[in-house]
């Protein structure tokens, strides 16, 4: 006796895969463009952002002037750190890691909030637990040089 295989049951299967690859690609599409939100921090205290609304609290950046000028000068000052490498940027966001000292990489991310005049930061170290405050502190050596 010869075995077919059952050719509905095949198609169902390629047609789930193909609508769930469509939903997956809609949706991160939406989110990359409308969101100015940033991820959540952990409940691990190795994470600051200026979204969050507990001890993870960071004031985000001011933009004062021109809005893309502000975002050109904060890439400026990224790019111009040893600790800092730049993964990806377009009009809106800065993906950066940072590296400590002892080897440790931190993910950093800057979002440009137009309607907000801000700059909205957020730096959480992708292993471990405490930071020491290292992400903290990082983050206002930045908006130091960026204020200058």
């Amino acid at each position: 006796m010869e075995m077919t295989p059952n050719l509905s049951a095949t198609h169902q299967g390629v047609a789930m895969i193909l609508v769930s690859i469509v939903v997956m690609l809609m949706s991160s599409s939406v989110r990359a463009h409308s969101e100015t939100g940033l991820p959540p921090c952990p409940s691990s205290p190795n994470c600051v952002s200026s979204m969050a609304t507990d001890s993870h609290r960071i004031e985000p950046l001011a933009i004062r002037g021109d809005a893309r000028a502000c975002f050109d000068r904060l890439r400026t000052v990224l790019a111009n750190r040893k600790d800092t490498l730049i993964i990806a940027t377009d009009d809106s966001h800065i993906w950066v890691e940072f590296r400590t000292l002892l080897g440790f990489v931190d993910d950093g991310l800057f979002v440009l909030d137009v309607p907000n005049g801000q700059i909205q930061i957020r730096s959480a170290a992708r292993s471990g637990y405490w930071d020491m405050g290292k992400n903290r502190r990082r983050l206002e050596e930045i908006r130091g040089e960026y204020s200058k």
